[in-house]
């Protein structure tokens, strides 16, 4: 590992240099082994404060010394597959540390506004090198979220695409768990230390996707999850990926914030459409009037990077698709227009007899009727409490 990329790191993990003062050093060339026998006066002229400057003037050739340390077994800035050659940064998990001085940071980031410094990483960091689609949404999806997400999920990894999210609850749970099972790429981008686990429950996700995918994070081993990491590990998610698809989103969700970095790096944004009378929409169908690209399949988005996708798998896809198509039954094609009217307003979330009551506007005689010939079609189950949900 080349000097500077130490120093990098070194820089980045030290207390009160942020993004700007390291994007001012490196500006300035003065990324170079003379700052470790900086003062605080060459520490204040790189614009830290007196505080730290006096700090660093003793810590930071120590920090780099330790980073040496971790990254001595890697060189020439190639990661190679022998165990060995892995650094064991935490002594619990084995991570990579990839930084914007290497060959290997990808291209796709680079180009994006203010590109994180440095990358650690679990599992396949080659896949920072394929062409890939962000998919994000709400932490607290309806049915038919699920259900949009888990379908785009499959049929854009199975096309040869890479699915990359940020591994919370919700939409992009479920985008995770549908590329592994269908066993296509994925990335997760962590809003906390490479190593945190958040939310816990995530836990096997995450050593799945870490198995078999690509975890990522700017944040250094054990740095806890706060509130203001996670809108700017979108900016990461955005700007590795080609294009970025909102499949659910209210109003002020943080899905719109992943959606305006990439307008901001230049990348296309794509929206799901969703009952008008849900919350759940309201984001999406902004972004829709806003110009984002209607997605109402997978081929709306896919035909947008013909041109990025492996032929093999893109030829495959197409070919399973019409296949699909034939041989596919209209799952809703015996239900009358009242069923489908109820099947469509249960895809929004499980309801209740008094919430469809006043909803529909129906007397309790006749929507009684319509969910006894839903749960007989086993289209919809009844819960208890009179609560009704899809199959």
């Amino acid at each position: 590992m080349k000097l500077e990329s130490v120093l990098l790191v070194a820089l980045h993990e030290s207390d009160g240099i942020g993004w700007k003062t390291i994007n001012r050093i490196i500006t300035r060339g003065e990324l170079h082994e003379g700052m470790l026998s900086y003062d605080a006066n060459d520490w204040r002229a790189c614009g830290v404060s007196v505080e730290r400057a006096n700090k660093l003037t003793k810590e930071f050739p120590l920090t780099v010394e330790r980073k040496r340390s971790d990254m001595s077994n890697v060189g020439d800035g190639e990661f190679r597959q022998n165990q060995a050659e892995v650094w064991n940064l935490t002594n619990r998990s084995k991570i990579r540390i990839i930084t914007a001085l290497d060959d290997f940071y990808p291209e796709s980031l680079k180009s994006s506004p203010q590109a994180p410094w440095v990358l650690y990483c679990m599992g396949d960091y080659r896949l920072l090198s394929k062409p890939g689609i962000a998919m994000v949404g709400t932490r607290m999806p309806t049915a038919y979220g699920r259900k949009i997400a888990s379908m785009l999920s499959e049929e854009l990894t199975r096309a040869g695409l890479m699915v990359v999210s940020g591994m919370a609850r919700g939409i992009d749970s479920v985008v995770h768990e549908t590329a592994l099972r269908s066993g296509g790429m994925t990335v997760a981008v962590l809003g906390a230390g490479i190593d945190v686990i958040y939310p816990p429950e995530n836990r096997s996700l995450y050593e799945e996707i870490a198995a078999k995918g690509l975890v990522i994070s700017e944040y250094p081993p054990g740095t806890k999850a706060l509130p203001g990491f996670f809108p700017q590990r979108n900016r990461i998610i955005a700007g590795l990926t080609l294009g970025t698809v909102v499949v659910e989103a209210d109003a002020r969700s943080g899905s719109l914030i992943t959606a305006d970095y990439a307008l901001e790096a230049g990348r296309d944004v794509f929206s799901v459409p969703g009952p008008l009378t849900s919350s759940k929409s309201r984001g999406t169908l902004d972004l829709i009037k806003q110009g984002a690209k209607m997605v109402t399949d997978a081929r709306d988005i896919i035909e947008e990077y013909d041109s990025w996708l492996p032929k093999e798998a893109s030829d495959t896809y197409n070919k399973e698709r019409r296949a699909h198509r034939q041989e596919q039954p209209d799952l809703q094609a015996g239900l009358t227009n009242d069923e489908r009217h109820i099947y469509h307003m249960l895809e929004q979330g499980p309801g209740s007899l008094d919430e469809m009551i006043e909803r529909t506007q129906w007397d309790f005689g006749h929507l009684h009727s319509v969910l006894l010939s839903l749960i007989i079609k086993k289209q919809i189950t009844q819960l208890p409490g009179a609560i009704y949900k899809i199959i």
